[in-house]
């Protein structure tokens, strides 16, 4: 059943059959939020801008209003990670490959085209990437980077090499926040796009269609009833890209005229019949994609396309027509309006009254992403420091592992669409979860309930001990029930399921409170092994049975 239906439905004796999506009454628009700020609304916003909502960031926002915790998620001040270092066991032995890379040192400014090596680099780059998700700041920027990654579509290994791999991530990670048509113009002429859309194989007597494709249909207009673009476009299109190739001496993007269409390329009436002059010499390249983009981008279409793919992302998966009108064409207008910047836009969409209708709230299932990630960073999992390169990258690699395990490669969709939950109708987020996924979901959050995962004896586990001491009242089970909900579900268990956790759970079924409050006062009092089993042992099947709910699955 849709959430949103069973919310919006009456109290009736039958239910009514599941309506179509039009019918979800969701009216809500772009207006500034003006309703309460309190611990529900912060963890909605956080659950959908990073990974995960740990206590202390929901703390940390309780001191600012909706509009400036917006401003700073968007606005993010630390430094930008180190790039990923050389953890993988090669030769370095001089005139070997990859010899001249000491171990731990960064590799992504090595040039190397042995296969095993990039390979091997490929690897690298997905454990750091998972490492930067868990050490994230308190900012979007994570989670805005993986929008960008999967929208642009790209598969590492199928392109195969680890540095192309970085230098695409980076430059998706410079220009996340700022001018959408810029990004696009920088990521037409990467090494690893002009690679994996055989734009580099694109000459005068032959140009290639990829890329040109796959610009307008994924990457700018998409597939909508509004976007009206031609095969002759995508055509001429192609034309206007020829000539662009990869120097695999320098790992860069050049231009050669002579292999560059220089016709004029005339569009449809989609685009006003506009005719891009054609050019010669070595700016021909750069003046033909600029006019190209400022074609594409003065449709009315690139604006809500993007804004579709936002929402979907960071809201809800359908967009019913309501939503359309009161949502998506506005914030398209913005976008339009603000040259597309992406900040912009995505300031007035978390502000809005629509991102915190309660109809949005608890009914995104969580990627794989979320799933692990925000898990690890909620429940306050303990790393080795960042200087222990060895021990983090194999933890990093287990993490990872468990994402693909349940659905989700960093940087290697099944193909350029990207990820089918953010576009495959009519299921979109539901993919995530399956008969195999959802058993593996449990396995995962169960190991790091009990045992954790453990690298050169050092281990890394949900300590449940610490994490309930943060609690206002821990040494009170009902009050202890409810601050772990509030954190790690979206939504309200009834009083009676509560009780019932409690007491077959958290008093090992014992009547009364104070089974759980003197065992947690005799811990705070004397922190012994033996006191810390007591407690542990008891948190211990509470939060795996918490974990293991349905309603886990939801932000």
């Amino acid at each position: 059943m849709d959430r949103r239906d069973f919310l919006t439905r009456g109290k009736k004796d039958k239910a009514p059959a599941p309506q179509p999506i039009a019918t979800r009454h969701i009216t809500s628009g772009i207006n500034p939020y003006a309703g309460p700020w309190t611990e529900n609304e912060i963890v909605h916003l956080l659950k959908r801008t990073m990974f995960g909502a740990k206590k202390a960031d929901v703390d940390y926002f309780k001191t600012r209003s909706v509009s400036q915790a917006v401003d700073e998620l968007l606005n993010p001040t630390a430094p930008q990670p180190a790039p990923p270092v050389k953890e993988y066991v090669t030769s370095t032995q001089p005139g070997t490959p990859d010899g001249n890379i000491a171990q731990g040192t960064t590799w992504v400014n090595d040039i190397n085209n042995d296969g095993t090596v990039q390979s091997q680099r490929v690897a690298s780059y997905k454990k750091w990437w998972t490492g930067v998700l868990i050490n994230q700041d308190r900012s979007i920027r994570e989670k805005l980077n993986m929008f960008w990654i999967n929208h642009f579509g790209n598969e590492s290994q199928d392109v195969g090499y680890g540095n192309w791999a970085y230098k695409q991530h980076d430059l998706i990670r410079q220009n996340a926040l700022g001018n959408f048509k810029q990004m696009v113009d920088a990521i037409t002429k990467d090494i690893s796009m002009l690679r994996y859309l055989n734009g580099y194989l694109s000459v005068a007597s032959a140009p290639d269609e990829n890329y040109g494709r796959e610009l307008m249909e994924l990457f700018t207009l998409g597939k909508g009833p509004g976007s009206q673009y031609t095969e002759n476009d995508v055509k001429e299109a192609a034309k206007a890209l020829t000539g662009w190739q990869i120097n695999g001496t320098t790992y860069t993007s050049v231009f050669t005229s002579s292999r560059h269409s220089a016709v004029n390329k005339t569009f449809s009436a989609f685009f006003n019949n506009t005719v891009i002059t054609g050019r010669t010499g070595a700016t021909a390249g750069q003046l033909e994609l600029t006019d190209l983009l400022n074609m594409i981008f003065a449709t009315q279409e690139t604006a809500k396309f993007i804004c579709r793919k936002f929402y979907r992302y960071f809201v809800y998966y359908t967009i019913d027509s309501a939503t359309e009108t009161n949502v998506i064409e506005p914030l398209a207008a913005i976008f339009r309006n603000s040259n597309y910047n992406i900040r912009t836009v995505l300031t007035a969409l978390f502000k809005s009254e629509h991102f915190f209708d309660v109809l949005n709230q608890n009914c995104y299932i969580k990627s794989p992403a979320d799933h692990i990630i925000g898990s690890l960073r909620e429940m306050n999992a303990t790393f080795p420091p960042l200087t222990d390169w060895d021990t983090n990258y194999g933890m990093w690699n287990f993490f990872y592992a468990n994402m693909v395990n349940t659905g989700q490669t960093l940087h290697d969709p099944p193909n350029v669409s990207g990820l089918p939950a953010y576009y495959q109708e009519p299921l979109y987020h539901e993919i995530w979860i399956n008969s195999d996924s959802l058993p593996k979901r449990n396995q995962f959050t169960d190991i790091m309930v009990n045992s954790g995962y453990t690298r050169n004896g050092q281990r890394v586990i949900f300590n449940l001990v610490p994490y309930v001491q943060q609690f206002s009242n821990p040494g009170n089970p009902n009050d202890l029930i409810d601050d772990a909900l509030k954190f790690i579900f979206r939504n309200q268990l009834s009083y009676e399921t509560k009780k019932t956790i409690k007491t077959q759970i958290l008093l090992s079924n014992q009547l009364y409170d104070y089974y759980w409050t003197n065992a947690w006062m005799a811990y705070i009092a004397s922190p012994t092994t033996a006191n810390f089993n007591i407690v542990n042992n008891r948190l211990k099947p509470l939060f795996q049975y918490f974990f293991n709910l349905s309603e886990y699955q939801l932000s």
